[in-house]
């Protein structure tokens, strides 16, 4: 059976700093030759769930929940919405509750909420360590890699796409799995990161635009309740 290429981490115009219609992300994710998509909008599930429930085949359901430490948490395979402003261990506990996969995104970039100081206080509870984050630098991404694989923990990768041009920069290339935490724990310690590109830092510009732009016009979504939190 063919493996599959899987993007981790991708935002739509549910959060606060995009504007990628949800249509239009999974779209340029079929173009890019992406089996699956992770939407995980910033503290909200709301476009994840709605486009799952249109595409199955293509939607993982997640989000990147910021915490009360200021630290970020992916949580995938959600079933129902995690509440921004937990204490962390809160956080990451009512994810794997729900069945959940536990991810820490770019954890050592301090300017984006990476976990790094606080990894030690979580390890029971990580399921994987985003290994490759294209809007990371590429010496965080490598001590992400060197930290998870010092404790045997499977990695991840996400373009981190705030932009459609962005997507797929980043992704794992792994055996099939089936939308439960036990298949894709099991696929993601077979898999290999396959798309490792560096998207640079203009990048930022696109989702500084988006921010300043919503101040004045929040894009109309053609997903119901599929409105970001404000940071």
């Amino acid at each position: 059976m063919t493996d599959w290429l899987v993007d981790f981490h991708v935002h739509t115009a549910a959060s606060f700093d995009c504007l990628c219609r949800p249509e239009a992300v999974l779209a340029r994710a079929r173009r890019r030759g992406l089996d699956r998509v992770a939407i995980t909008d910033h503290d909200t599930w709301t476009a994840a769930r709605t486009l799952a429930a249109r595409a199955p085949e293509a939607v993982l359901v997640g989000a990147e929940v910021r915490t009360r430490e200021g630290v970020d948490i992916i949580g995938l395979l959600l079933r129902e919405p995690v509440a921004p402003g937990q204490p962390l261990r809160a956080t990451c506990e009512a994810i794997r509750e729900q069945g959940g996969v536990v991810v820490v995104p770019h954890p050592f970039d301090p300017r984006r909420g990476g976990a790094g100081p606080y990894l030690d206080t979580i390890l029971d509870l990580i399921d994987a360590v985003e290994g490759h984050n294209a809007r990371a630098r590429p010496a965080a991404n490598a001590r992400a890699r060197a930290w998870a694989v010092a404790r045997r923990l499977p990695l991840t990768a996400g373009s981190d796409a705030h932009t459609l041009a962005e997507i797929g920069r980043g992704a794992v290339r792994l055996p099939p799995f089936e939308p439960t935490r036990a298949s894709l724990l099991a696929a993601l310690r077979r898999g290999a990161l396959a798309r490792t590109v560096h998207s640079g830092l203009w990048v930022h510009v696109g989702s500084t635009y988006a921010k300043f732009a919503r101040r004045f016009h929040r894009p109309a979504l053609d997903l119901p309740g599929a409105e970001g939190g404000e940071r």
